[in-house]
């Protein structure tokens, strides 16, 4: 049977991929964490649409866990035509005051998983000439980002990995895209252990994106052939701007804008 792989599916864009997508017929395999979530998911879409929907419950910030997907995937026999590459974590603060785990947790899910999952999947959509990878990036790759300074280098890596796998792959009948989101309605501040002050701090006063805002101009850009979709008016006009700035003034800028409620002087 084939299927679509959503990770971090439980919640937040990835909920919203998964519902646009049984939406359009979709079998799918999700999977995030909450067991509880997931089934719940999956009975109301299979219920709603007439598809199958199955979960895997497992911690993606572990390392190893890509093959373990895998692994259950092959046990189920299922064909993975789809993989959305959804799951990601944050944080915010002074790094040297961060939790340490927790950023090695996050480098773990955000790039480490991503790329496992990535090249096992891909073998074999080159092996069926056909597939879909979406990647979800963030507008914070496009800058360095003081006080995120280990969220925007993984979402930096994950750009920068998936436009060399779009070129890498042209010869081959597989569609990839990436989208990178700005602010979101999401788990993602609590997931990252954020405070509701910290939110506040980093969004600037800027009006959040829904994930199915995002959702929707992802689908959009990618049955147009696009290869990266940048969502939210405002967020492609700030992408746009940074190019003509240096990082250093950017950089400079960010720090001191963030250093009043990050890094207070004692």
């Amino acid at each position: 049977m084939k299927v679509t792989i959503i990770t971090g599916a439980s919640s937040g864009i990835g909920e919203a991929f998964a519902k646009r997508l049984a939406g359009e017929n979709h079998n799918l395999l999700l999977i995030a964490r909450s067991e509880t979530k997931l089934k719940t998911i999956c009975e109301e879409l299979k219920q709603l649409y007439k598809i199958e929907a199955q979960y895997i419950a497992i911690d993606l910030s572990q390392p190893g866990a890509d093959e373990q997907v895998f692994k259950e995937t092959q046990k189920r026999n299922l064909q993975v035509n789809w993989l959305i590459n959804n799951a990601g974590i944050g944080s915010a603060g002074d790094f040297v005051k961060l939790d340490l785990q927790s950023e090695f947790n996050l480098i773990q899910l955000n790039i480490a998983t991503l790329v496992g999952l990535t090249q096992r999947y891909l073998k074999i959509m080159r092996e069926d000439n056909g597939g879909t990878i979406i990647n979800v990036g963030s507008v914070a790759s496009f800058t360095p980002t003081p006080f995120q300074a280990t969220y925007a280098a993984s979402k930096a890596f994950v750009r920068s990995f998936t436009e060399a796998i779009i070129a890498e792959n042209l010869p081959y009948k597989i569609r990839f895209l990436l989208v990178c989101p700005g602010l979101t309605e999401s788990k993602f501040f609590e997931n990252g252990s954020m405070s509701e002050q910290d939110k506040q701090t980093l969004s600037h006063g800027f009006k959040f994106q829904t994930p199915e805002d995002v959702v929707n101009e992802a689908m959009v850009g990618l049955h147009k052939g696009k290869t990266k979709v940048i969502s939210g008016f405002r967020n492609r006009l700030l992408v746009a701007a940074l190019y003509f700035f240096p990082n250093a003034m950017i950089v400079k800028m960010g720090a001191k804008g963030f250093r009043p409620n990050f890094q207070p002087i004692e």
